[in-house]
């Protein structure tokens, strides 16, 4: 074999990939793309406060209880443990005010509490009293929950941008590959022309 036809060779399988594969690879980044961009980003509470900004939370506490309370959007879930071991309360009863509003929380487990908000809440702080029963004890907690207006702000901001970002890059790699993969079309048959003269 001369060194024409091996530098021949060498040119077609450069790119040794075949059409079918190419366009497999771009739709599994689009779908990839799109799972990352997606509504249903189900970060998790340790995940969602490190792809972004923390999400709004209060506590309070006396000698018996602690509660801490991590607000989503209008979604307000709340961890109710005993004070001097960190322990879920068992069997608890948890009533709130949150600002003018009286609220019942429904309980999802030991000490875990939700509650869907008629509205998200405002910028700025609020006023928080909840009221822990149980079999043997009950006790006043209060606290206050600041949520700050630049912060408010940014994560609806940043929400946006990020997806936008994801759907910007997902077209330009495709661009990218289907540039590619016609580049080594038309450079296939430009070879088998050249060989079949």
């Amino acid at each position: 074999m001369n060194s024409t036809s091996i530098q021949e060779n060498i040119s077609m399988h450069r790119f040794n990939l075949s059409p079918k594969a190419a366009l497999l690879a771009v739709v599994l980044f689009f779908a990839s793309a799109a799972a990352r961009a997606g509504d249903g980003h189900d970060h998790g509470e340790a995940a969602a406060a490190a792809a972004g900004p923390a999400l709004s939370r209060f506590t309070a506490s006396s000698e018996l209880f602690e509660l801490v309370g991590v607000l989503k959007g209008r979604q307000l879930t709340l961890y109710l443990d005993h004070a001097d071991s960190n322990a879920p309360v068992k069997n608890a009863k948890l009533e709130l005010e949150f600002g003018t509003r009286k609220l019942t929380p429904r309980p999802h487990g030991d000490g875990k509490f939700e509650l869907m908000l008629d509205a998200e809440p405002k910028p700025g702080v609020t006023a928080i009293t909840a009221t822990v029963s149980t079999a043997t004890e009950s006790d006043l907690l209060a606290g206050e929950l600041d949520i700050d207006e630049a912060a408010h702000a940014e994560v609806a901001h940043v929400h946006g941008t990020k997806e936008w970002a994801v759907w910007i890059g997902s077209a330009l790699a495709a661009l990218i590959a289907l540039g590619l993969l016609a580049r080594r079309l038309i450079g296939a048959r430009a070879l088998r022309a050249e060989g079949a003269a």
